[in-house]
C-alpha cells in the first residue's frame, strides 16, 4: 500500500468536503480566502510551544513529544493541501505523480526506517522547525517544503508508518468535528477534561488495526452528550 498516496487522496477528499470542490483556486465554497502557508507556519509555532524554550518559565520541563507529534500531523495536513493545490494549478501532474515525487525526496528513505531518538538538543530541534518556516516565507518549492517537513517529523519521533497512523486518526477526527458543528462553533473540544486529540490518540493506541469507520464510531461513543 502506498501510504503517501492514500494520505494525499484522503486530504483531497477532506478538502473537497470542507471547502467545496475547486478550493485549489484559493477560496472556499463560502468565499473565504485560503492560505495554506499561513496555516502551516502557525501550526509550526504551536509545535515550538511544546518545547520548554522560554528562559523565564518552566526551565526544567521536558518537551511534550506527544503533542509535538500531533502538531506535526496538523502541519502535514496543510503541506499536503498546498502540494495538491500547486500540482493542480500548475498542471504538474496527478495525485499519483505527486506521491511518487515525495517518495523520491533525499530524506524519504530515512523516513521509512524505524524511529530512533534524535541527538539534537531542544534548541537545535526548534531550529529545524524554524527552517521549515523559512522555506515557507522564502517561497521555496513544494519539494523543498516537504523535505523540510520530513526532517521535522523524524526528530519529532515519527516515521512514515507512525505519521500515517496518526494522520488517519486526525483525518477522521477532522471529519467528526465538521459533522458535529466545528464550523458553526457548537463543537465541544474538551471531552471529560481533555482535548479530543488525546481521546483520539488513546483509541488508536488501544485498538490495533482499527479501521477509519471503527474509529469514527468510537469517537461518537466518547463525544460528550450535551
Amino acid at each position: 500500500m502506498n501510504k503517501i498516496l492514500q494520505m494525499l487522496e484522503l486530504q483531497q477528499k477532506l478538502n473537497d468536503a470542507t471547502n467545496g470542490e475547486g478550493w485549489e483556486n484559493g477560496t472556499t465554497k463560502n468565499g473565504k480566502l485560503i492560505d495554506w502557508k499561513r496555516c502551516t507556519y502557525l501550526e509550526c509555532a504551536e509545535l515550538i510551544e511544546s518545547y520548554p524554550w522560554k528562559h523565564w518559565k518552566n526551565i526544567d520541563a521536558e518537551p511534550d513529544y506527544e503533542n509535538i507529534k500531533i502538531e506535526a500531523v496538523d502541519i502535514w495536513h496543510f503541506i499536503m493541501s498546498q502540494a495538491l493545490q500547486e500540482y493542480k494549478l500548475n498542471d504538474l501532474g496527478t495525485i499519483e505523480s505527486l506521491a511518487s515525487a515525495i517518495t523520491e525526496l533525499p530524506n524519504f528513505q530515512e523516513f521509512t526506517a524505524p524511529v530512533s531518538p534524535t541527538a539534537k538538543d531542544h534548541y537545535a530541534q526548534i531550529e529545524v522547525v524554524e527552517e521549515l518556516i523559512k522555506k515557507l516565507f522564502c517561497d521555496a518549492s513544494i519539494q523543498e517544503v516537504v523535505t523540510s517537513f520530513i526532517d521535522v517529523a523524524i526528530q519529532s519521533g515519527l516515521n512514515l508508518e507512525s505519521l500515517y497512523k496518526l494522520y488517519i486518526g486526525k483525518n477522521i477526527l477532522n471529519q467528526f468535528r465538521q459533522d458535529h458543528g466545528y464550523k458553526e462553533g457548537t463543537y465541544i473540544k474538551l471531552w471529560n477534561g481533555e482535548e479530543d486529540n488525546v481521546t483520539m490518540q488513546r483509541i488508536l493506541e488501544t485498538s490495533e488495526d482499527i479501521t477509519p469507520q471503527q474509529l469514527y464510531s468510537k469517537l461518537e461513543e466518547a463525544y460528550p452528550k450535551g
